[in-house]
């Protein structure tokens, strides 16, 4: 468990609303919205610290300008075994593109899975640098999102754009 491990966060801003930025030894774990569904608890977010966060907001702000398409940090990801598959198969789908959870479902091996593959994102602690945002339905539509539709659809919007550019 991590329970023993030092944990730690800071409060940003970003077009998308505040993000509590978490790590846990120093290494981000936790990427949170304003009022996102399964957000844990403030008091299980540690101290008060933006030392460990410097790069992720550093490579936040080159992502929100257009000028990052991809992010390249350290991530503890903490989940079980079928969570992790999902969110790092959430970081192979190319900005600016979506997939469904259907072909999520798909690419991990297990097709059948597509709901349990809907929980799984919708648990992403990291939001945005594992990029959920990025899953739909399967005819398109902005199905769930832990951020709320607005945030998916301003985020799909915005990296079209840049994409398009």
């Amino acid at each position: 468990m991590v329970r023993n491990r030092q944990r730690s966060h800071t409060v940003i801003g970003s077009p998308v609303g505040e993000l509590t930025l978490v790590a846990v030894d120093g290494v981000l774990a936790g990427l949170y919205m304003e009022r996102q569904r399964y957000r844990p608890p403030q008091d299980t977010f540690g101290h008060r610290d933006a030392g460990p966060f410097r790069d992720v907001v550093a490579q936040l702000d080159a992502y929100f300008a257009g000028e990052r398409t991809e992010f390249d940090l350290p991530l503890t990801l903490l989940g079980t075994p079928f969570q992790r598959t999902v969110w790092a198969e959430l970081r192979e789908i190319p900005y600016g593109e979506t997939v469904s959870y259907g072909e999520l479902a798909e690419r991990i091996g297990r097709p059948t899975a597509s709901r349990a593959v809907g929980l799984a994102n919708g648990k992403n602690p990291i939001g945005v640098i594992v990029p959920c945002h990025r899953v739909v339905g399967s005819t398109g539509d902005l199905t769930g999102y832990g951020g709320g539709i607005e945030r998916k659809r301003h985020l799909l919007d915005f990296e079209r754009r840049i994409s398009a550019g």
